[in-house]
């Protein structure tokens, strides 16, 4: 009997690489001209960035320049949402940003839906927060992955176990 093949798709963001690019962004702040004597900082708590500034204009710059470290890292964009910015104490403004990891049930339904519309002998099934697909030939499931990243989806995508 043959044995069916399969890999599991996630979506987790690699937190080593979003911690250097958390220092990175750090020193720049630091070292940069416009923001001497600010109280603009970055900092992370568990599935979130917490970022606070002086006033908005300065809030969206240490945004721009952490989404520069973001992709200079190679970490999408996808994986944050921003919150609304909010007024602090002392007349300061701080900003969310929400970091997503897994793919959760609403978009497993839509992802195994893409997956069932390819038309490839292919079986998809939601485990928790990464879905699992199957298949008798290895072939089938290199074709599914190079539509998969043709794919335009909310979430950024791996391909992990392929086995």
């Amino acid at each position: 009997m043959a044995q069916d093949h399969s890999f599991d798709i996630t979506s987790k963001p690699n937190l080593q690489e979003l911690d250097n690019a958390i220092q990175m962004a750090a020193k720049e702040l630091a070292t940069r001209f416009d923001f001497k004597g600010s109280v603009s900082k970055i900092t992370k708590e568990e599935d979130k960035l917490v970022i606070v500034s002086d006033d908005e204009f300065k809030l969206k710059n240490v945004v721009g320049i952490l989404q520069d470290k973001f992709a200079k890292r190679g970490l999408s964009l996808k994986f944050f949402e921003p919150g609304k910015v909010e007024q602090s104490l002392g007349g300061q403004v701080k900003q969310t940003l929400a970091i997503k990891q897994g793919i959760d049930h609403e978009k497993g339904k839509e992802l195994n839906k893409y997956i069932k519309e390819t038309g490839l002998k292919v079986q998809s099934q939601i485990q928790g927060d990464q879905i699992r697909v199957t298949a008798k030939k290895i072939d089938d499931l290199q074709a599914l992955i190079q539509k998969l990243k043709g794919f335009e989806f909310s979430i950024p995508l791996q391909f992990a176990n392929y086995r």
